[in-house]
């Protein structure tokens, strides 16, 4: 099965990265994602190839100490949350 994820817009209000540290938070949640997508699959309503205009995902409790690629991680296991088995 191939799956492909577009994530047209991440805004991350309010938290102190820079640009490049934005890319970070990317690219963590990229490679997350992927990770989590590959070992457990989409939920089985999502198999048939929809669009979906946003998902509902479980809340995030970051520290302030974070790092861009753990906000990423923590990031993509909520996004996981709303569209994995």
């Amino acid at each position: 099965m191939n799956i492909n994820l577009h994530i047209e817009r991440l805004v991350l209000d309010g938290m102190p990265f820079s640009q490049a540290q934005g890319a970070a938070v990317r690219a963590a949640i990229e490679a997350e994602l992927g990770r989590l997508l590959s070992r457990g699959g989409l939920h089985a309503e999502l198999h048939s190839g929809i669009a979906l205009e946003s998902v509902r995902a479980p809340a995030l409790q970051l520290r302030a100490d974070s790092t861009p690629k753990q906000v990423g991680q923590q990031i993509a296991r909520s996004i996981y949350g709303g569209i994995g088995r």
